[in-house]
């Protein structure tokens, strides 16, 4: 199997990435943004320069901004035309524990009840008041219970999660300071129709779902992985495929950010996350493909204004790049 970490970068190479360069069996790939330093080099590392880019995929270069964390897309592209059968979204600063891995992508698992709409996942892991980025704020103070049970499922997307500095919104970051690491939990699969955004900072995909990498080029780098995780769950459930959460096997040692500016980058996410599922729920065919469902959704979100025309522009390119691999 062929499996690949893919990061974007705007620094010289992180304690993260040195680490991921040196495991066995897994293919790294990093690609450059504008402002990534031109003598970035790393050992065991497929460094993609925006010249590299261009020169593999030069009209999908041409239409994606700079400046972006959807430069990541190109990084994508380079390891599915070099046969990879998985995909890692990692990010520069999550640092992998000794045991980081994931769970099989077959198997039975704990699994959340189909229905159960829109889940806290966090509360598996945690009994403090912690929500993933992207969870829908007016259903914080939902306390139900989610009914569990043993099921086999196939996997489309492990979410593995990050102590000491979990991928979490401004609005906590804001209020709670401290620190959470989380419980050693094991695995939790959500059945279909219940619902968790996740992120691109610890998460594998696999081959059969690459199409909905799709990172949206024209929100903003605080909404975009949440934005692609809630179009592509309602997508997955009608192949068959889940989502499922791993308990922590990284520290994210977070980069530095300014939390006010995170909250205006997170408002159109905090507008907009409770309605996704339901906005492209009816446009979506399991007669149809994974790629044209994914361009119904997308086609649905701009008529609710979630996205601009500039964005279906994007997925266009990235479908016709997906088409001539």
């Amino acid at each position: 199997m062929q499996k690949f970490i893919v990061i974007t970068s705007i620094f010289e190479p992180t304690s993260a990435v040195l680490q991921y360069s040196k495991l066995k069996d897994y293919h790294v790939v990093v690609a450059a943004d504008k402002k990534t330093p031109a003598s970035w080099s790393c050992d065991g590392v497929t460094f993609l320069s925006l010249i590299d880019q261009k020169k593999e995929s030069g009209q999908f270069d041409n239409i994606l901004p700079l400046n972006h964390y959807s430069r990541k897309m190109m990084g994508y592209l380079h390891a599915m035309r070099k046969g990879a059968d998985i995909i890692i979204d990692i990010d520069d600063d999550i640092v992998p524990n000794y045991n980081w891995r994931f769970p099989e992508l077959n198997g039975e698992f704990k699994t959340i009840q189909p229905g159960a709409g829109f889940v806290n996942v966090y509360r598996f892991y945690s009994d403090k008041k912690v929500w993933p980025r992207g969870f829908p704020l007016q259903k914080l103070s939902d306390s139900s219970s989610y009914k569990t049970a043993n099921e086999v499922s196939t996997i489309g997307v492990w979410q593995g999660l990050s102590d000491k500095n979990p991928d979490v919104d401004s609005i906590y970051r804001l209020v709670v300071t401290d620190n959470c690491d989380f419980q050693k939990n094991g695995s939790i699969v959500l059945g279909e129709n219940s619902i968790s955004p996740y992120n691109s900072q610890n998460t594998l995909t696999r081959k059969e779902l690459f199409p909905l990498l799709y990172l949206p080029a024209h929100v903003s780098f605080r909404f975009t992985d949440i934005l692609r995780s809630l179009v592509a769950q309602p997508i997955m459930w009608l192949y068959g495929y889940r989502l499922g959460f791993t308990e922590a096997t990284t520290v994210q040692e977070r980069n530095e950010h300014n939390l006010f500016d995170d909250f205006i980058s997170e408002i159109p996410m905090f507008q907009h996350s409770a309605s996704i599922v339901e906005t492209i729920a009816p446009v979506l065919s399991a007669t149809g493909s994974i790629e044209s469902n994914l361009f119904h959704a997308y086609e649905a979100l701009l008529k609710k204004n979630v996205v601009v025309n500039a964005e279906l522009k994007v997925l266009e390119s990235w479908l016709k790049e997906l088409q001539s691999l």
